[in-house]
């Protein structure tokens, strides 16, 4: 069944249906009929019952001739049969146990089979002083009419079930007729064609809709590819400096003899080239794992004031050297669930930035938030320029006028991408007293 086209699917969901409800119609209409003809019947008996009693009570009761479809026996207490009209005569027509029940009380019963007449009879029997009249007529008429209604019935159904289904068909066709178009269109949709959309139906309904959210989906495609194009070619772009240099350093140095002083220095040249290639893959690597959502997280609890102590640490050299202090404030006791490495990482990237990029005294602040923790990198320099705040945190994005053009711009990117796999965020504001403030949050421990 599930592999059948939809429009087959929704046709035979629709002729099933139109099957059930033909089906409970023709019940319906069978009861229906069937009921009123027996009510007819009925009134029939209770007239010809009325008609009757009156004259037995007198006894001036006179059976004559009847219709074929009629009759009228009277039975005494013993079930006897003391007259009947002709063709069923005196064979009493009522067993003992419905003689008993017609003896208390009127009683309409359905007899299988009656002497004189064909097939079944209905007939209404009522006490009578100490004799009990039976009123009675042929089901014949009745029987016949329902079956001429099943008969009917039999040959409309399948025929009305075929149009419906054709019907079904015909609908499912033209309601996928949209759908069908936005496929065959969405197939011939290629990269090389960036901007174009499906073409929409003029209806606002669920195609539209459909069709709107397919667009959608293909902006933020068309968006990550562009993405990913504009990273793969920062990257080689970063790459080919570093490496460029390394080539450079290493044929200058193979281009004539070298005394040991020029080859240590060209060592040393070549070493710092590596290491900045080495952190350069290694920032990419974390990005890569971080967009498919594998950025490996070693959670434990991460006393606060001890990680701003470890960070001021590792920069105590930069503090010696450009006097300027790192100054630390943070709650007592405040701790956060983290991978203790990661937020090193992250605050190392924001304090580096904040030496590199900005001026006097660097402030490492955390902040207890109801739901999160937020810790703050601040420097007292000039701040970023205010349009490069909304775009921060994207990869290889800098400041070049403002605060310098060294870095791979992706300091505040793998900050980022350690906050969200924290479940956390990160934002960067110029502070009204002067400077930057580049913050993350991470979630307290429970």
């Amino acid at each position: 069944m599930t592999r059948l086209p939809i429009r087959l699917r929704l046709t035979l969901g629709f002729a099933l249906a139109m099957a059930l409800l033909l089906a409970a119609t023709s019940v319906f209409l069978y009861v229906r009929l069937g009921s009123t003809l027996d009510e007819a019947v009925d009134d029939a008996l209770d007239a010809r019952a009325a008609e009757l009693a009156p004259l037995l009570a007198r006894d001036d009761l006179r059976l004559a001739g009847d219709d074929e479809d009629r009759f009228v026996q009277v039975l005494d207490r013993s079930g006897r049969a003391l007259a009947g009209t002709p063709g069923v005569g005196l064979e009493p027509v009522l067993a003992p146990a419905q003689l008993e029940r017609a003896r208390a009380e009127a009683t309409r019963i359905e007899l299988d089979a009656v002497r004189g007449l064909d097939g079944s009879a209905r007939v209404l029997a009522l006490p009578v002083d100490s004799r009990t009249l039976v009123v009675g007529a042929s089901l014949e008429e009745r029987d016949e009419a329902l079956a001429g209604l099943l008969s009917e019935l039999a040959l409309v159904e399948p025929i009305a079930l075929l149009l419906a289904a054709l019907l079904g068909y015909g609908l499912a066709t033209a309601a996928l007729r949209p759908v069908e178009s936005m496929r065959t269109e969405a197939a011939e949709i290629s990269a090389a064609e960036p901007g174009r959309r499906l073409s929409l139906p003029p209806a606002d309904d669920e195609v539209s809709r459909l069709g709107e959210t397919l667009n959608a989906m293909l902006g933020r495609l068309e968006a990550t590819l562009e993405r990913e194009r504009s990273f793969v070619a920062e990257a080689s772009h970063e790459l080919r400096t570093p490496l460029a240099l390394l080539k450079a350093e290493l044929e200058l140095a193979s281009s004539r003899p070298r005394t040991q002083v020029e080859l240590e220095r060209v060592v040393r040249s070549a070493a710092e080239e590596t290491d900045r290639l080495a952190a350069l893959a290694d920032d990419l690597l974390v990005l890569a794992q971080a967009d498919d959502g594998r950025l490996p997280l070693l959670l434990a609890p991460v006393s606060v004031a001890g990680l701003f102590a470890t960070v001021a640490r590792r920069f105590r050299g930069r503090v010696e050297h450009a006097g300027r202090p790192i100054e630390i404030d943070a709650p007592d006791g405040l701790t956060v669930s983290a991978d203790r490495l990661r937020l090193e990482q992250a605050l190392g990237n924001l304090v580096e930035n904040a030496f590199r990029h900005g001026r006097g005294a660097v402030h490492l602040v955390a902040l207890e938030r109801p739901d999160r923790v937020e810790l703050h990198v601040e420097d007292e320099g000039p701040g970023f320029p205010p349009e490069f705040l909304p775009r921060a945190f994207e990869r290889f994005a800098r400041a070049d006028e403002a605060r310098g053009s060294s870095g791979a711009g992706l300091g505040l990117a793998l900050v980022q991408a350690i906050a969200t796999a924290h479940d956390g965020s990160a934002r960067a504001i110029n502070r009204s007293a002067g400077g930057a403030d580049v913050w993350f949050s991470v979630r307290p421990r429970s």
